[in-house]
């Protein structure tokens, strides 16, 4: 609200998360103690060129705690004397008085400050799109290992049990084929045994004739 012929900050709207606000080039003499009600967490505040006179109308600003830069430039208050030493002993809050510390060292630019901001929120941002904390991954690995693990023992397990299967298998047609050969074996003893008795047969019924011949 620079250079409005701004008097009074009577009707000011409250504005809780205002931080910084323009009121340079106005005609304002007083009633600062609104801003501390209406703009409590103020830290910038510019009041240059206005018609501020002594240092009771300032003594206002104590309640703004959070208050860190204050412009006075242009006023008539500037040619109190002792005045930066003044203002910084009232205000004891305040880090820089119309640009600059006790030590004269110049305030950062509001414009830098503002960068600054937004590059610790992009740091921010691209840490939390850099992707899971370390450990995550590793800890997938693992299980994935035992994942592995576990399907290799289940095929091992499997082709056990088709060694087995296969071996008792072999084992029953093996007995089978040696009862074949016992079988076999026996027949042919019997078939021997039978032709044995044939042949004997036989010698006993020449034997028979040749006799039946003699008488």
């Amino acid at each position: 609200m620079a250079n409005v012929e701004l008097s009074s900050l009577a009707r000011l709207p409250s504005l809780n998360k205002l931080r910084k606000l323009e009121l340079s080039d106005n005609i304002i003499s007083g009633g600062l103690e609104v801003l501390a009600e209406k703009c409590p967490n103020l830290t910038y505040l510019n009041l240059s060129g206005n018609k501020i006179k002594d240092l009771s109308t300032v003594e206002a600003l104590q309640n703004l705690k959070n208050l860190k830069s204050l412009d006075l430039f242009n006023c008539e208050i500037t040619n109190l004397e002792d005045y930066r030493e003044s203002i910084f002993e009232l205000l004891q809050q305040i880090t820089y008085l119309d640009g600059f510390d006790q030590d004269d060292n110049e305030a950062p630019d509001s414009e830098e400050e503002d960068d600054e901001d937004g590059d610790e929120d992009d740091e921010d941002e691209e840490e939390d799109e850099a992707g899971p904390p370390e450990g995550f991954e590793e800890e997938e690995e693992e299980e994935e290992d035992d994942d592995d693990e576990d399907e290799a023992g289940s095929d091992l397990g499997e082709g056990e049990e088709e060694v087995g299967l296969s071996y008792l298998m072999k084992e029953e047609i093996q007995d089978e084929e040696d009862d074949d050969d016992y079988v076999e074996e026996g027949e042919e003893e019997e078939e021997e045994e039978e032709e044995g008795l044939r042949g004997e047969k036989r010698k006993r019924d020449a034997e028979d004739d040749g006799e039946e011949e003699d008488d």
